[in-house]
């Protein structure tokens, strides 16, 4: 049987001293930085230029920087796009 991890497992002051950047804001992408920002993690998302989920993350009180500024200045970042694959090379 796998083991279920829940957030009392978890040590959260190990990511709330660091930024974690969410490169993507589509179904998953949305949901990781919602999660982190709630429980108090420093979130910034990672956008190519042009994105439209660039306007739904600002209104969610996320800050919004280009893929490699966020990448840049967080300490762990995860890639969870739903940006169309010929437009995730050029977010590099």
């Amino acid at each position: 049987m796998a083991k279920v991890f829940y957030d009392q497992d978890v040590n959260w002051e190990v990511l709330k001293r660091k930024k974690v950047a969410i490169i993507g804001y589509g179904s998953q992408g949305h949901a990781h930085a919602l999660n982190l920002k709630e429980s108090g993690v420093d979130v910034v998302v990672g956008l190519y230029k042009g994105s439209h989920s660039a306007e739904a993350a600002r209104k969610a009180g996320l800050s919004v920087k280009t893929v490699s500024e966020a990448v840049a200045e967080a300490a762990q970042s995860a890639m969870v796009p739903q940006s169309p694959d010929e437009k995730q090379a050029a977010c590099l």
